[in-house]
């Protein structure tokens, strides 16, 4: 069996500490904040704190891809080493970076025409898509081949729900998620929109929930209806945030009492500088493995 590389991008919104004690490397997307631009690097060129702080305080960060060159530099020393690649992207319903790494294997292959490339959409994003490449870093580890990882990874990704909802609905607007209108009214009605990732990787407006605590509750409701074995759900479980900590704690605190057979505690992430470039404050995501997502 030939040694693989298993990897991701930043956009998994993984801990730094996580992906090196999991031996998955990771390559950054980039934003743009005040005229500078910065790497998407976990946290380290600007701590989430700052970078959340500098939004509220009005800033626009604006977001670029990881193109085919990067890619190219970024596969290259495995390979010349021996080693495949199976790289697992951020969805390609929310961007083109799936697109640069399938370029830039076709340029690798024909440089190295006796390695494997493997390229995987994801049709996730943030914590959702980091537990797709933790249960991958799972079978790893277990021993699993790279075309056994690469098949139960195209064979389960859409049973990995991604939940999110905000109470800020600034930066839903900014991106076109939701219209302006709705934004306005949304705000003067405390409506906070619950979303999720549906099969297309594309985030999508489920249900408009007005008030903080209902939404919490409806969030719960999904994971009730859609985990695997509902209420005994065993797998992991992995939420993230925008600057709302406690309200992501809150949320934590009632899945683990609701799903007590969790394999281990909810792990809760920071959301990262380029989803969070999007997302602005307050959005709260919950992941899981379930059934499979059909719309």
């Amino acid at each position: 069996m030939s040694e693989y590389v298993l990897s991701c991008c930043s956009t998994a919104d993984m801990p730094l500490e996580y992906l090196q004690k999991r031996n998955i490397p990771f390559l950054c997307f980039h934003f743009n904040m005040d005229g500078k631009e910065y790497p998407d690097d976990l946290g380290q060129s600007m701590p989430f704190d700052e970078f959340y702080r500098r939004i509220a305080a009005g800033a626009l960060p604006t977001t670029s891809q990881v193109n085919m060159a990067e890619f190219i530099a970024f596969f290259e020393p495995s390979l010349a080493a021996g080693k495949d690649i199976l790289h697992i992207s951020l969805s390609s319903g929310l961007s083109g970076t799936y697109n640069s790494a399938v370029m830039a294997r076709e340029q690798l292959s024909q440089k190295y025409p006796h390695r494997k490339i493997a390229i995987l959409d994801s049709l996730g994003a943030s914590s959702g898509y980091g537990l797709l490449v933790d249960m991958a870093a799972d079978l790893r580890d277990a021993g699993k081949s790279s075309e056994e990882v690469q098949a139960w990874v195209e064979e389960h990704k859409l049973n990995i729900h991604h939940w999110f909802f905000s109470t800020d609905l600034t930066h839903y607007k900014r991106g076109g998620r939701i219209s302006a209108a709705s934004a306005t009214m949304g705000t003067l009605l405390n409506i906070c929109p619950l979303m999720n990732m549906n099969c297309e990787g594309k985030l999508m407006p489920r249900e408009k929930i007005r008030g903080k605590k209902h939404v919490i509750s409806a969030i719960l409701q999904k994971m009730v209806e859609h985990a695997q074995n509902g209420v005994a759900y065993a797998g992991k479980c992995f939420m993230c945030n925008s600057a709302c900590y406690e309200d992501a704690r809150i949320l934590a605190d009632l899945v683990e009492e609701k799903f007590p057979q969790l394999n281990g505690r909810v792990m809760i992430n920071s959301i990262g500088t380029v989803i969070g470039s999007h997302t602005g404050p307050g959005t709260v995501a919950l992941f899981f493995l379930g059934d499979k997502r059909n719309d």
